[in-house]
């Protein structure tokens, strides 16, 4: 494996309207060498902080007050098709996760979170991978 001199391994924007699972996925990318440039509670402040910040991966949970995580992807690819979401779901929500990957979103991770599930699904979605 080959290692990389930049002390990040990318940016990610944590959507989440849940205080825990934002705080869970910010420690697991911390320890992972990614620097999560912002937190959002929900889509619309998440399509902000998208346009602001440029992310270069957005994890995006689907179930939020506001606007919802499907809402939100469809506003963030329309922002830039080349965004790259990574739909973040508790399992039973088949339905709604296959609606955001054919939006576009370009992978999922399911709550419970397994550190190693979301680390490779961030990897696969990252710019020139």
């Amino acid at each position: 494996m080959e290692m990389t001199t930049s002390n990040t391994k990318g940016r990610v924007l944590v959507v989440d309207d849940e205080a825990f699972f934002r705080e869970l996925l910010r420690g697991i990318l911390a320890k992972a060498g990614f620097t999560v440039v912002a937190e959002a509670a929900d889509g619309q402040d998440a399509v902000e902080k998208f346009r602001s910040l440029r992310p270069d991966v957005i994890l995006m949970d689907i179930f939020m007050a506001e606007k919802n995580g499907i809402d939100a992807t469809r506003d963030i690819l329309a922002l830039d098709p080349r965004a790259n979401v990574v739909i973040c779901s508790g399992t039973g929500y088949e339905d709604d996760v296959a609606f955001a990957l054919q939006l576009g979103a370009k992978g999922v991770v399911y709550k419970p979170f397994l550190p190693n599930e979301v680390i490779a699904e961030v990897v696969r979605v990252l710019p020139g991978r």
